[in-house]
């Protein structure tokens, strides 16, 4: 149990009576759960101030520091999103450039567009065996310095949504070669380097800025995030000053608790956790290898345990109908479909039963596919999946991201947008990653294939579905 917990029962019990916000006074309103409103402070005497932070707060995040080899870390209560919108803006000048992979976090947009940044893009290699997307590499940051202008800061995420992890430690000593801070959005990896047999996480790797999403793989409450400065390439101040402009002003004790008590977890039982995760994983894996319709991404040097990528192609499903089978059949509630896999995430949190009842689905719906249950498409032969995949197209840029943002738009037929300028983001949900940012050119196979995207029942951001789909684009420009 977190010390932060531990105080806020301790005072929860005691007679002194809130004349402060919050608004329901520790007491029980309405049906939410007494055992909530008894913590649920603002910063009252004894319990320090995360935007000033001289007592307990500036003690436990010195801890995380310790913990994840850090110079220095800060509790985030909105999010990596506030994480990823601090950091940007710390280490990128107002009109500044940053090399950022294609893949990044809506929020890195959001920095940029904010900032009014030049951006330029890191697109990922696909591994062309799984149709998945991998990492950003050091060949890939090496070439874009060698043809353009060298950026302020350079943009990474790793691991990536489907758990392919970068090869950081190289990546920060090119990056510092040119004198430049590296900012790695790691919120997919706050349990690495925590344990023997996990990769190093980044701050271990020399990266400059790294921002965690602690509730993603670590037992802590959604919304709770750590964001871990290292080096004097970033100005410490400045960090802090927009820290304090993206993170609430009325910060969540219990969602701080619930930080302290997941990295007090992981330092009294990590050892045990982690290693039981891994045998969990590993077994898993084992039996499934069993399958031979289903396939599944291996894990290599660069794969990180616990995210199970399910590829459908192979069995003539998508990735959207093995989803909906595990959830309607099984219920099971995967993290995310795609055209062609689903992801399953595991975490320390998971008990043996959750490996258990995965497996067996998995083999179960193997066998059906084979007897001819489902109903399948004709597998394809042949081709080249970059032809047809979004993701690995680069648009060509006729606007920046902030003048198209704020330019007047109009809402067209989707059919009819090729060589219009894109409005808004157009992105698959999740994992949220554009293919289209706003400023860049649409062209017909993205009117094509996001239509296609709607009738296989994906997920499609940006665009609506009403008489017909419809797109945002600017008004009256074209290319």
């Amino acid at each position: 149990m977190g010390e932060l917990y531990r105080r806020l029962k301790d005072y929860s019990k005691t007679d002194y009576y809130p004349y402060h916000m919050p608004g329901h006074k520790r007491l029980l309103c309405g049906e939410f759960p007494r055992e909530i409103m008894d913590i649920d402070i603002t910063e009252i005497d004894g319990f320090d101030n995360l935007h000033a932070p001289e007592e307990i707060l500036r003690r436990l995040q010195n801890e995380a520091a310790g913990l994840y080899g850090a110079d220095e870390s800060f509790y985030l209560i909105n999010g990596s999103t506030c994480g990823v919108l601090a950091a940007i803006s710390a280490a990128v000048p107002r009109g500044g450039r940053i090399l950022m992979t294609r893949g990044a976090h809506k929020s890195a947009y959001h920095a940029a567009y904010l900032r009014n940044l030049t951006v330029s893009y890191l697109y990922p290699e696909m591994m062309e065996e799984y149709d998945i997307y991998d990492a950003v590499t050091l060949e890939q940051i090496a070439e874009a310095f060698s043809r353009e202008p060298v950026p302020d800061a350079v943009f990474l995420v790793s691991p990536t949504y489907e758990g392919r992890i970068a090869d950081i430690e190289t990546i920060a000593k090119l990056v510092h070669s040119k004198g430049i801070p590296l900012i790695v959005d790691e919120a997919h990896g706050a349990h690495l380097g925590l344990a023997e047999g996990f990769a190093k996480n980044s701050c271990q790797c020399g990266a400059d800025l790294v921002i965690h999403s602690v509730h993603k793989t670590l037992p802590a409450l959604t919304q709770s995030a750590l964001l871990h400065v290292n080096g004097r390439l970033v100005d410490r101040e400045r960090l802090r000053r927009f820290l304090h402009i993206y993170q609430s002003s009325s910060p969540s004790y219990v969602l701080m608790a619930g930080i302290d008590n997941a990295l007090q977890l992981v330092k009294e039982q990590g050892d045990y956790l982690f290693a039981r995760l891994q045998v969990n994983y590993l077994r898993m894996l084992t039996e499934l290898s069993e399958c031979r319709n289903l396939h599944f991404l291996p894990l290599d040097a660069r794969q990180d345990i616990g995210k199970l990528v399910i590829l459908s192609p192979k069995a003539g499903l998508s990735g959207q109908q093995i989803y909906d089978i595990l959830l309607e059949e099984y219920h099971l509630q995967l993290e995310m479909a795609a055209a062609d896999h689903c992801l399953a995430m595991f975490t320390i949190g998971d008990s043996d039963e959750a490996y258990t009842r995965m497996t067996d689905a998995l083999l179960a719906i193997d066998r059906d596919i084979s007897a001819g249950k489902w109903q399948t498409q004709p597998q394809t032969e042949g081709g080249d999946s970059r032809e047809t995949s979004l993701y690995h197209m680069q648009p060509e840029v006729s606007l920046s991201l902030a003048d198209a943002w704020d330019a007047e738009k109009e809402e067209i037929p989707l059919a009819q947008a090729a060589g219009r300028i894109a409005g808004d983001f157009v992105n698959l949900y999740p994992p949220g990653i554009p293919v289209l940012v706003p400023g860049e050119q649409i062209e017909e196979i993205h009117c094509r294939k996001l239509a296609e995207y709607f009738r296989k029942g994906l997920k499609v951001q940006g665009v609506t579905e009403k008489d017909e789909y419809c797109i945002t684009v600017v008004k009256n420009q074209k290319k």
